[in-house]
């Protein structure tokens, strides 16, 4: 899908710029051939040397340069590339190109060419934050610049907020997007996520100890990839991933009917930590504490929605993808859960709480299919979530 494209990639002056260097490696990887410009403020954070080196080509740096001149002008350099690609744009960038500013290379290349650009913004929280740096943002996206980002994260700086540049799959994501394309696209996915709430009464429920993170590092990991995502969502703690059909739920049955409705897909991923049961007869009250009085609750066995989809015998989906969080025997315990079942594959994760691992940032997992159990290394649930979504394309296509 990339095989063939080139790109104009300018790389900004920021501490962010280390991962241009990987992202070069990535684009390469897929076919790419990657024309790199430095600002001098770039050089201040990685060296022309490795740039040149992972791109196979030279590094582009100087406005006024009369032997790259001679070889090939930088009009010329602006026009040979499908995309130009600045990461990390920074807040002086951004003005420059904004404001039509044109006195170094890069900005001169960003004046003169008449090819697509894309900008991966990348400054302290405070900087995107501030309301020049949005004028210009507007000003661009109106003018028809693409953009990417940026993430909240932890910053170089010590602060907390929007401004680091997107991950390097995030850029490839909207890179292959533009170019109409990923080894997902066309394809409709469904994920669930989160937990339910069985409502005991108006003011008490019964739910799981789920954020809701991995369902919607999945999700984003299918975006990224090119996947059509029908996000189903009980009441997490984490946001809903941008750019996906989001279906808000809050018990197993509103999430079962929300799945059906979806259907048909070609893979279903079920995140979600589902209540078990649900409570007899919930009350409309609040139910009043009473000394010495405990209420008596009954209860109802929820829908299977994992096992309902994997055993459609019409409109199944190709790939039916199920969680199992153990506390004992996980692998054993999964294996027969994935039959039990009826699924493809189950992910299964050891969540005694000593791992730390529900509610928080990262996971263990194996996955478990047909041919048997593979262990995963602990790693982050992002990471988690690449990985299984790059499994799913390769057994879609």
């Amino acid at each position: 899908m990339l095989a063939g494209k080139r790109i104009l990639l300018i790389i900004g002056g920021g501490i962010a710029a280390y991962k241009c260097l990987e992202l070069i490696r990535r684009l390469r990887d897929r076919g790419v051939s990657v024309t790199p410009v430095m600002t001098r403020a770039a050089e201040e954070f990685v060296t022309p040397l490795s740039v040149s080196a992972l791109a196979g080509e030279a590094v582009h740096q100087e406005l006024f340069d009369l032997t790259k001149e001679a070889e090939m002008g930088h009009i010329q350099l602006s026009r040979v590339a499908d995309l130009v690609l600045v990461a990390p744009a920074t807040a002086d960038l951004m003005a420059k190109m904004a404001n039509g500013l044109a006195g170094d290379l890069a900005t001169t290349l960003l004046m003169a060419t008449d090819t697509p650009v894309m900008i991966a913004p990348a400054m302290n929280v405070r900087m995107w934050q501030h309301a020049a740096t949005q004028r210009n943002l507007a000003l661009l996206q109106g003018d028809g610049v693409t953009v990417v980002g940026p993430n909240d994260g932890d910053m170089a700086c010590g602060e907390f907020g929007p401004g680091r540049l997107s991950e390097v799959p995030e850029i490839l994501t909207a890179v292959e997007r533009h170019f109409g394309g990923g080894p997902l696209a066309g394809k409709r996915v469904l994920v669930t996520s989160g937990p339910t709430h069985e409502p005991i009464d108006p003011v008490r429920y019964i739910a799981n100890r789920s954020s809701g993170a991995q369902g919607t590092a999945i999700a984003e990991a299918l975006l990224r990839l090119g996947a059509e995502v029908i996000f189903v969502t009980g009441p997490a703690d984490v946001a809903p991933p941008k750019g996906v059909v989001l279906r808000r739920v809050e018990t197993a049955r509103e999430m079962l009917a929300a799945v059906e409705a979806a259907l048909p897909v070609e893979a279903a991923v079920f995140a979600a930590a589902v209540a078990d049961w649900r409570v007899r007869g919930a009350s409309d009250s609040k139910i009043k504490k009473q000394a010495g009085q405990l209420p008596s609750l009954e209860f109802d066995e929820n829908p299977d929605i994992l096992a309902t989809v994997a055993q459609m015998k019409a409109g199944r989906p190709a790939l039916v993808v199920g969680f199992a969080a153990e506390t004992d025997d996980v692998i054993a315990n999964a294996t027969s859960k994935r039959q039990r079942k009826g699924c493809d594959w189950i992910v299964a994760n050891d969540v005694r709480p000593e791992t730390g691992i529900m509610g928080g940032a990262e996971n263990a997992v194996t996955l478990i299919t047909e041919e048997g159990a593979e262990d995963w290394p602990r790693m982050g649930k992002r990471a988690v979530a690449e990985r299984l979504a790059e499994r799913l394309a390769a057994a879609l296509t």
